[in-house]
């Protein structure tokens, strides 16, 4: 049997919506959609960039918890309310996956807040040993 596993960040959303950060199935990480919050204080910036960096530094505290990195990233998917908030955003998302290049997609909706700017979903798949 496979290991599944959830992995909490401490949001308070996780706790009242009922979903985990990220959940590790056999060598497969799945990791929410996750926004510019910082958990530890429940505030977010204005600014999408710095929402971006956010959401990223929260997304790599999951996958370092399953065990993996931005290396091992397979998918990822951004979620916009505004198509020009994308393109600043790019600096900063190419540090993360410019040399591992998973297979991305960038949609345009609405988000569950509207103080969030940028929500980013990413697949990994775990190292095997």
């Amino acid at each position: 049997m496979t290991e599944r596993r959830a992995i909490l960040s401490g949001s308070t959303f996780e706790e009242q919506i009922g979903y985990a950060r990220a959940v590790v199935d056999g060598d497969r990480v799945h990791v929410s959609g996750t926004t510019g919050f910082d958990y530890s204080t429940m505030t977010i910036s204005d600014d999408v960039v710095e929402q971006a960096e956010q959401a990223l530094r929260n997304i790599e505290a999951a996958l370092a918890e399953a065990k993996c990195t931005f290396a091992d990233v397979v998918r990822v998917r951004y979620l916009l309310p505004d198509r020009a908030d994308f393109e600043p955003c790019w600096p900063v998302l190419r540090r993360c996956f410019g040399e591992v290049r998973p297979a991305a997609t960038m949609l345009m909706c609405g988000l569950a807040d509207p103080r969030m700017k940028i929500e980013i979903e990413v697949y990994a798949r775990r190292p095997t040993a």
